[in-house]
């Protein structure tokens, strides 16, 4: 059930200037539950992972696309993938290429091998079924800590501390005090995260889809939306008056001239390629032939490319 981008509508990749520590009164965790749930029930948007009919794979597919991707350039992508591969051994009998080709420019084109090797996993381990045990998923290639967590709440209803980019950043402002989280996941958040969890299953789950949306929605990464926010009167950050980052300049992911835009365009002429392409074809890519080499080096050193005999590239085929 993430709303897109890493996994969220944007990466946050901010430091604060002191430790992640709880406000002398922190709010007591129904007050939290209740408005938040309330509001996500009338304001939650309807995105096809979150119907009856997605199925468990459907939610694990969502969630590998949802990472550092927003939901609209997903939407697409998502449909088509289903469609073609309803079940995670429909998707296992095919080559790899073939999912790095489907995958399409959502970038990160890694994902696609991944999402390919669980559903390998899962047809040869479960019998083509998504497992429901939250051990077993994190055991398939490819999934984390985050998509274990969030394919067994969003798929299964179970009782898991779901932290994404805006579920960290809510938890930063609502209970620490502070505007964004930490680069990286600590051990603090992810103690809080606990601590936050409703006891029954069921809103639990509801809890970290709601706290998950109103990260994506309302209290976003720039122009927080707090006269929108549920639960804006109990927010520690509100009421400290919205202390300014204390840490490091933000700074958002270029892209131009990157070795990512590079690899994008040497992808992009392998997957609209039916045969294999001549190296010559790809050195027409780019025009900086040091930048350009040590791209290509690199799709195949991750194994989204393969070079064949007599200067050939084409997509992986095993």
């Amino acid at each position: 059930m993430a709303t897109g981008g890493s996994p969220a509508e944007a990466p946050v990749r901010g430091r604060i200037g002191t430790a992640m520590t709880a406000p002398t009164k922190t709010p007591t965790h129904p007050d939290l539950h209740e408005p938040v749930i309330d509001w996500f029930t009338e304001h939650a948007r309807d995105l096809p992972w979150r119907r009856p009919d997605a199925g468990p794979w459907g939610v694990m597919v969502s969630e590998f696309m949802l990472q550092q991707t927003p939901v609209n350039r997903v939407l697409p992508v998502y449909e088509q993938w289903l469609a073609r591969w309803p079940r995670p051994a429909d998707l296992a009998k095919e080559a790899p290429g073939e999912a790095v080709r489907a995958w399409g420019r959502l970038g990160y084109p890694r994902r696609a091998l991944r999402l390919h090797g669980a559903a390998v996993a899962i047809t040869e381990r479960h019998g083509g079924d998504v497992p429901t045990v939250h051990s077993q998923l994190l055991a398939l290639p490819g999934i984390g800590e985050y998509t274990a967590a969030a394919v067994a709440s969003f798929a299964y209803g179970q009782r898991h501390a779901v932290l994404d980019t805006n579920v960290r950043r809510v938890f930063a402002r609502a209970v620490t005090g502070v505007q964004y989280p930490p680069n990286a996941t600590t051990a603090a958040e992810r103690k809080l995260a606990r601590a936050l969890l409703p006891e029954e299953d069921e809103v639990a789950a509801k809890w970290a889809a709601a706290s998950m949306e109103l990260g994506a929605l309302v209290c976003t990464a720039k122009n927080e939306s707090c006269h929108r926010c549920p639960i804006a009167s109990m927010c520690a950050w509100q009421q400290a008056g919205k202390p300014a980052h204390e840490g490091p300049a933000r700074r958002g992911q270029t892209y131009a001239g990157t070795d990512r835009q590079v690899r994008g365009k040497l992808l992009a002429v392998l997957r609209e390629a039916v045969n294999p392409v001549p190296g010559a074809v790809l050195d027409r890519v780019w025009d900086e032939p040091v930048q350009r080499a040590r791209a290509l080096d690199g799709l195949v050193s991750d194994g989204l490319v393969e070079p064949l005999a007599g200067g050939l590239y084409r997509l992986p085929m095993s």
